[in-house]
Order: C-alpha cells, then structure tokens, then sequence
C-alpha cells in the first residue's frame, strides 16, 4: 500500500513538470511575478536600482478585457493575438525616487534624461539571443508620473522570436543612460517565457 501511493505521487509529479501554472485571479499572479525570481530580478549598481519584470501575455489579456464577461473563443483569440509579443516592465530608481527627481544637477541635464526617456529608450535597450542575434523592439511605453512614483517605470515589448527562445535563454541589456552605472544585464531563462503562468478566465 505504501509503495502504491509512493508511485502515484511520482506520476503526479511527473505529470505536473512542463505544464504552465494557474491562477484564479489576476492579483495572485502578480503577486506570484513579484515574488518569484526570474520573473522579477534586481541589480544595484552605484545606488541606482534596476528591477526588470516579465509580464505573461495572460496579464495583458485580462487588461484587454478589464473585467468584462468573456467566452472562450474571445479568450483563445486574445491569447493568439497577444502571445505573438514579449513584455517586460522595467523600473529605475534611487532612494525610492524617479529618476528626473534625483539624478539632473542642472536643466540641461533634466532635457537631456527626459529626452532619453521619452524617446531614446529604443537605442538604450536590447533583447538578444544567446548567440548574439537581436530581437527587434516593438514598442515601448513611459508614463510621466511627475516624481508622484517611487520609480521609473515603462513597459518594453519585443516580438516572441521563436528562433531565440530555442536557447536556454535570452539577455536583457540596458546601456548607460548617462548615470555612471555602465551596462546592466539581465539572462532571462527561456523555460519562463515557453512555460509562463496562466489565469483561468471565467
């Protein structure tokens, strides 16, 4: 008896490997995206604090629907439309601060951060394969928040390179945006992107 149960919690297990997790509500993945590295990774470099989150697509579904009542063949459509992309949400900060409200000394470097910001982040950020090869940026996303946030934040979005993600994985990479920080790197594992958490819509 004990050897049979023994063999049925193997097979559970077992079954269970590869297959994506689920949540009920949207809250609970994000929470669980929070809290779980890969999906949320940091690096401190000269007191300045990069986070770079990955957002599975489900997220974006249950933003398209905002809370409206949906039937499966709007789920399935959504989800065809949005697993076509990657998304990636990247905060910066210093002393729990934006960083137009810590790091311009004069006004000139305020236009010239703000700038960067605002228009610049394409040339600043890059998604390569592993052997080298970039996946070209989409689009990106930078709300001015006017120092009302502790950091600063945008949304980058990639197409889902599906020639990449045959590697073990893919780098994020941002250069220096003129705060003496050098390039900061992150090595997402493709396993995350190819086995992202879902949310059951009901």
């Amino acid at each position: 008896m004990r050897y049979s149960l023994i063999f049925i919690l193997i097979i559970a297990a077992l079954s269970s490997c590869g297959h994506p997790q689920r949540f009920n509500t949207e809250e609970e993945l994000v929470n669980f995206i929070q809290e779980n590295s890969p999906f949320n990774n940091t690096k401190i470099v000269n007191g300045y604090e990069f986070q770079l989150e990955y957002r599975p697509s489900d997220l974006l579904v249950a933003q398209h629907l905002n809370g409206r009542a949906t039937n499966d063949s709007i789920i399935a459509a959504l989800r065809k439309q949005y697993n076509k992309q990657l998304y990636f949400n990247l905060s910066i900060s210093k002393h729990q601060k934006e960083l137009l409200s810590v790091v311009p000394n004069s006004m000139q470097e305020f236009s010239r951060l703000n700038q960067t910001l605002s228009f610049g982040m394409s040339n600043k950020v890059h998604l390569y394969s592993k052997q080298k090869d970039t996946i070209e940026l989409l689009d990106y996303n930078y709300p001015r928040l006017y120092g009302m946030s502790r950091a600063t934040s945008m949304m980058f979005v990639f197409p889902n390179d599906f020639d990449a993600l045959k590697d073990d994985y893919i780098n994020f990479s941002i250069e220096d945006l003129g705060i003496q920080t050098g390039e900061i790197r992150f090595k997402i594992p493709t396993s995350l992107i190819k086995n992202q958490p879902t949310l059951v819509f009901n």
